[in-house]
């Protein structure tokens, strides 16, 4: 946590969280994960064998520029991929050279607190260097999460995103 001073109104904000992390998937919580799913710090892979349905996720950040502050909000969430699209991912995951790679499409697997419903929002994710988790840039571009992943807020609405996500 970080002492913030808004620089819109000049108010101190004290000790304000600037980071927000999912553990997994929400998809992870449905009844009947089983047979080959995994759950490690990076990578997810759900089977609902009852479903016959399989779900490919990666942990990226959503960052979100706050003026008055050093930091962004971040969010650390997880988005789902396509089986080619992870695939792919896991087999970069070492190369120095990832960060060249495309973007993967793929959907916000996370429903987060405080805005409209997130869960299944398109996404792209954006791989970066070895050791730095992939950026999540959200395409729902009315969405008002996009909006602020754009165009950034004010310090001073940080109090109510801690509040909103249980702080």
């Amino acid at each position: 946590m970080t002492v913030i001073t808004c620089a819109c109104c000049g108010v101190e904000l004290g000790d304000v969280p600037s980071m927000w992390s999912f553990s997994a998937p929400d998809t992870w919580a449905v009844p009947g994960v089983g047979g080959a799913s995994f759950l490690e710090e990076e990578l997810c892979f759900v089977e609902l064998p009852d479903l016959d349905e399989q779900h490919f996720f990666i942990r990226g950040l959503i960052e979100v520029p706050v003026r008055g502050a050093p930091d962004a909000l971040t969010y650390s969430v997880w988005a789902s991929l396509s089986a080619a699209g992870f695939a792919r991912a896991v087999e970069q995951w070492e190369d120095p050279d990832r960060a060249d790679e495309p973007p993967f499409f793929g959907q916000l697997a996370n429903r987060i607190p405080g805005y409209p419903e997130t869960l299944r929002l398109k996404v792209r994710v954006h791989t970066r260097r070895p050791g730095l988790r992939p950026l999540v840039e959200l395409r729902a571009h009315e969405h008002p999460l996009a909006v602020r992943q754009r165009e950034g807020i004010d310090a001073h609405e940080l109090p109510a995103i801690a509040a909103a996500c249980g702080a």
